[in-house]
């Protein structure tokens, strides 16, 4: 990068305080997910020992967090943490965006009985708390990982696609795309070069600010034992194993709490400053 594409960068971050904090943060994380196997001093993941002889060893310096109720380094296991609620919340955005953005697009596109179809759909999914509704679903499904991604999904969608429908129903609306089915240009076509584009620019700034709420509803599912199980270094199941202790070993339910805090407000951090940016309101205000 240029000295001078360096002083851009320096600026636009002095002017967004809110990208500079939530980026920031949000780097550390993805980068201790990626190095956490390499720098974790004990092994943290479903092979680990139990070491029962030092259960419950307050924080020290062998044990920088201390140690839970079967012995295993808790440090190790925060960190591994890392690549287990953040990776869950990306699939759930993934899965969410691709079947909430592909159905906000037919439905703003087509209009008429294919939107009324898909939003009434929608509106029916809708109708439930996001955190209810995963529940609901992970109840009857398998307490793992993949069960508790897909619960969380199904009940993520229809935010996109509410939020894209709108989007598309505007620029299906507009002079060039009504040219383009002049000239006879097929509707897959004028959907994948215009309509899709220019709908999901909004999408951006909403996956930002879901991530810390994904995160949350992943932690809750898995602190009710619907999602990870022992021994994978999840933090909410963490949370929930170490609650019967928690007035008397505090460290095993504050170091993961504390986690699954600061990952959840870096990533609305940086989602608010994304809006404030992205906002052409905001921008025509300023």
């Amino acid at each position: 990068m240029t000295g001078t594409g360096v002083s851009r960068l320096g600026r636009f971050l002095r002017a967004n305080p809110l990208i500079a904090t939530g980026g920031v943060i949000a780097l550390l994380i993805v980068l201790i997910a990626i190095v956490a196997p390499l720098v974790v001093p004990y092994p943290a993941d479903a092979g680990a020992a139990t070491h029962p002889e030092m259960a419950l060893q307050p924080p020290s310096a062998q044990h920088l967090f201390g140690t839970d109720q079967v012995g295993r380094d808790l440090f190790s296991r925060v960190l591994a943490g890392a690549r287990v609620s953040p990776v869950v919340a990306l699939f759930v955005l993934l899965i969410s965006c691709v079947v909430g953005i592909s159905l906000g697009v037919l439905a703003g596109y087509f209009g008429g009985i294919t939107d009324e179809i898909i939003m009434r759909i929608t509106d029916i999914f809708l109708a439930f708390p996001p955190l209810l509704l995963a529940l609901a679903f992970a109840t009857v499904l398998p307490a793992n990982l993949t069960s508790l991604t897909i619960a969380i999904a199904i009940s993520w969608w229809p935010w996109y696609t509410r939020l894209v429908r709108g989007q598309a129903a505007s620029v299906a609306g507009r002079p060039y795309v009504e040219a383009c089915r002049a000239l006879g240009i097929p509707s897959r076509r004028i959907l994948l070069r215009h309509v899709l584009p220019n709908s999901v620019t909004p999408v951006i700034v909403q996956v930002s600010l879901d991530v810390g709420g994904v995160i949350l509803t992943a932690s809750a599912l898995s602190f009710l034992g619907l999602g990870a199980q022992d021994p994978t270094p999840d933090w909410g199941l963490m949370v929930a194993e170490g609650q019967n202790y928690f007035t008397t070993q505090w460290w095993l339910v504050t170091f993961p709490g504390l986690a699954i805090l600061i990952t959840a407000l870096a990533f609305n951090l940086l989602g608010d400053g994304l809006r404030d940016v992205l906002d052409p309101r905001r921008v025509l205000v300023r």
